[in-house]
């Protein structure tokens, strides 16, 4: 194998595991905001780990994160705005991948 081989699969290897870890920090953003969407509408417990789960499930069924932002907007029936939302995501994303990389040293 050329050196070109080895940097060529070394690239490959780097991008599968960076697409991998923002696949799940986008997962586990969701689940933050779907925690939190669950204490706004006064869940808690295992009611809110299932409501942050479907919201983990919609965005995986989709791929995209406007369908959670929908989901949330709906659900919390105008308690909050979907920019509110967009907001709390983006706000929970560096959270997320600060635990994702906890968990992967």
């Amino acid at each position: 194998m050329t050196t070109f081989d080895d940097r060529e699969h070394a690239f490959e290897a780097k991008f599968a595991h960076d697409e991998e870890m923002r696949f799940k920090a986008q997962a586990r953003c969701n689940k933050i905001l779907g925690l939190w969407a669950a204490a706004k509408m006064g869940k808690a417990g295992d009611e809110a780990d299932d409501y942050a789960k479907t919201l983990v499930a919609a965005d995986i069924e989709d791929a995209d994160h406007e369908d959670v932002v929908r989901k949330v907007t709906a659900d919390l029936q105008g308690r909050v705005t979907s920019e509110e939302i967009r907001q709390k995501r983006a706000e929970f994303l560096p959270t997320a991948k600060k635990q994702i990389l906890s968990e992967v040293s």
